[in-house]
């Protein structure tokens, strides 16, 4: 087994992030392309933005070599999580988006260990919950979500242009 680490990615390492996002995005079956959603594209190529925001964080997962296998954004304040629908709106949460895996590196565990650091930050900070979205196109990962404790939740649902999102919430606090 080789061992993983999570971190923040650092400055230098958001255009790699960028296009490993665009490749794992671009690839999925029943997912826009680039030319559908140009303005999707143009944030997952510019993924480090979303650091500027207080409280954001884009953590990577490396390998011992050093080489980024997958990457996800961390909000702890989801005014700052951009996305359609109300779950911008809630209050004491924390939310993740955009995680991606390198195609090479699939099925060993790093979507989960992105997620579950995810769940420890908001953990430590004090979230009620996390929230997610995901589409059909990444059902893959829904499996994942719901073993780890994710529920759907349907009122986080909304529609990016023509695309159908879905909400899940991870309860920490009841």
């Amino acid at each position: 087994m080789n061992n993983y680490t999570i971190r923040n990615a650092n400055p230098s390492e958001f255009e790699e992030i960028g296009k490993l996002l665009i490749s794992v995005y671009s690839k999925l079956e029943g997912f826009p392309k680039e030319d559908e959603q140009p303005n999707y594209y143009k944030m997952l190529a510019n993924i480090g933005d979303f650091t500027k925001h207080p409280e954001t964080e884009l953590l990577v997962a490396i390998d011992e070599n050093n080489s980024i296998l997958g990457a996800v954004v961390y909000f702890n304040d989801m005014q700052f999580y951009g996305s359609g629908g109300i779950a911008t709106q809630e209050k004491d949460s924390a939310g993740f988006r955009l995680l991606g895996v390198d195609s090479q590196a699939r099925g060993k565990g790093i979507g989960k260990l992105l997620t579950l650091e995810c769940i420890k930050k908001a953990t430590e900070n004090n979230r009620k919950q996390v929230i997610i979205h995901s589409t059909l196109a990444m059902k893959t990962a829904w499996g994942m979500y719901e073993n780890i404790g994710f529920k759907r939740s349907e009122d986080l649902d909304f529609m990016q242009g023509e695309l159908p999102v879905f909400g899940f919430r991870y309860q920490l606090i009841s």
